[in-house]
């Protein structure tokens, strides 16, 4: 990033111009500045209007990504019934997900060289491939298992950027006190779409085993069939419209940058590898993001399967799993709001984020076991600690993802990104697949939530934080 302002030979010239060293005391508060300014030229600080308008073709890539991920797992009972899945296969569809991230180093490469509208234009059309194959219309079963597999796979192709190139947009086009809000709205949008999935998905689609009301007459297989090939169409016939507006209109970058690190030259592809694995505070800050929403994630797309036991339908699961997810959304984007006023305070908000999701999901994994805890199993009980574990959990994305950026700047964001991504996904991976062999008995998987909450908590205390691009910006742009 920055390689449209500055040139290569910059990286070689001293960190801070004559006049502009760090204050006194800086390095020793962690305001070091290690980015390199750009040559003479303009003055950065300037923002545009249409930075909101590719913020929302962004963010409704996302909410559609997330949304065509999540569309099995909801739906799971009638899947089975209207396409002969096995539990193998719903575990698969989910997979689809983390497996995608397999090539994130090549995403992240194609981002940091080739810039924002590549890459998005190239993800948008994946989805379009992926979407459209769930539709082609074969009267063979077999065939068409692997046409929807096909699809999740290209679907989860485009994760990599929907994941990790929000924080890369808001430095590029949004100022200091904008990006913490703009990196929210970015990221939060592809878990909104993960909600929907679980709102729509039941409420379009019968359930087979008439727990929903008014269904018993329609769960014959031909007519779920036809139900799930309606919710496939239209997700296709929205990825298509996004594809053609970021086509229409996504420019790369503003004409001139919003901010002075927006305009400094970054570490090269190579050397960012080497700062983020040497870097031992970057790594314990990753483990903490990557273990507890890497478990909630696998958790979340077989919230189903793990509320069977305790009697609760397919559509009551649909609606823990959306409302959950939409406060975490929420409460996120508020917080980032409130980040991007009282600066500095990033690890506060995580230590008090990760203080409730670690009780709350203690309260779920309890009361799932109210026979031995004698703790009340009802409804309301069950919404307030899935809702609040999503809450606390979904609202920490968006901080952490700053926190990052800010602790081994000047590494570009979309690498940065990349790797604790990569890392959740391959968390949330490797539980999907022991879920797949042992989907009849999940109890073990709801303890796996309060320890992964815990152990983050743990990290982020012992973590030590650092400002180094909101230093570049404060400080040296006056």
């Amino acid at each position: 990033m920055g390689s449209g302002w500055s040139s290569e030979e910059e990286e070689r010239q001293p960190l801070l111009g004559p006049g502009l060293g760090p204050a006194p005391g800086a390095a020793r508060r962690g305001w070091e500045a290690t980015a390199v300014l750009p040559a003479a030229g303009p003055n950065p600080g300037r923002v545009y209007g249409r930075r909101w308008l590719v913020l929302l073709l962004f963010s409704l890539l996302a909410f559609a990504q997330g949304l065509v991920w999540n569309t099995w797992g909801p739906i799971q009972n009638s899947a089975r019934q209207a396409y002969g899945f096995s539990g193998w296969d719903i575990a698969l569809l989910v997979l689809w997900g983390p497996i995608g991230f397999l090539p994130c180093f090549a995403f992240m490469w194609l981002l940091d060289k080739r810039g924002l509208r590549v890459t998005v234009l190239l993800t948008s059309f994946l989805m379009v491939l992926g979407t459209g194959l769930r539709c082609i219309p074969v009267s063979d079963l077999a065939l068409k298992k692997r046409l929807i597999h096909g699809g999740q796979i290209l679907n989860g192709l485009a994760g990599p950027t929907v994941m990790n190139a929000a924080p890369f947009l808001s430095t590029t086009w949004f100022s200091a006190d904008e990006r913490a809000t703009a990196t929210a709205i970015a990221s939060m949008l592809s878990y909104l779409g993960g909600a929907c999935a679980f709102l729509v998905g039941p409420l379009v689609v019968p359930a087979p085993n008439g727990t929903a009301p008014l269904l018993a007459a329609e769960s014959s297989r031909a007519h779920i069939k036809d139900r799930i090939e309606t919710v496939l169409y239209a997700e296709f016939g929205v990825v298509c419209l996004i594809f053609s507006a970021t086509l229409a209109y996504f420019p790369p970058r503003p004409p001139l940058p919003p901010s002075v690190a927006a305009a400094s030259q970054r570490l090269s592809y190579r050397r960012s590898f080497c700062r983020l694995l040497s870097n031992l505070r970057f790594l314990m800050i990753a483990l903490a993001y990557a273990i507890p929403l890497g478990v909630f994630a696998g958790w979340s797309g077989v919230l189903d399967l793990i509320l069977t036991p305790v009697h609760v339908s397919q559509v009551d699961a649909g609606w823990i799993g959306f409302w959950s997810i939409v406060g975490g959304c929420v409460v996120g984007i508020a917080m980032a709001r409130f980040a991007d006023f009282i600066r500095g305070m990033l690890k506060l908000i995580l230590l008090l984020l990760f203080s409730g999701a670690t009780l709350s999901s203690t309260w779920f994994t309890l009361t799932c076991l109210n026979s031995i805890t004698h703790l009340p199993l009802t409804t309301v009980t069950l919404y307030a600690s899935c809702i609040l574990l999503g809450v606390f959990l979904n609202s920490s994305v968006p901080i952490f993802f700053e926190l990052f950026v800010e602790t081994v700047y000047p590494v570009p964001e979309g690498i940065t990104c990349g790797v604790v991504t990569f890392l959740s996904n391959m968390f949330m991976g490797v539980l999907l697949f022991f879920v797949t062999f042992y989907h009849t008995e999940l109890s073990w998987f709801n303890w796996c939530l309060p320890g992964s909450c815990l152990l983050s908590l743990l990290l982020i205390l012992c973590f030590r934080e650092s400002y180094d691009r909101l230093y570049l910006d404060v400080v040296v742009s006056v």
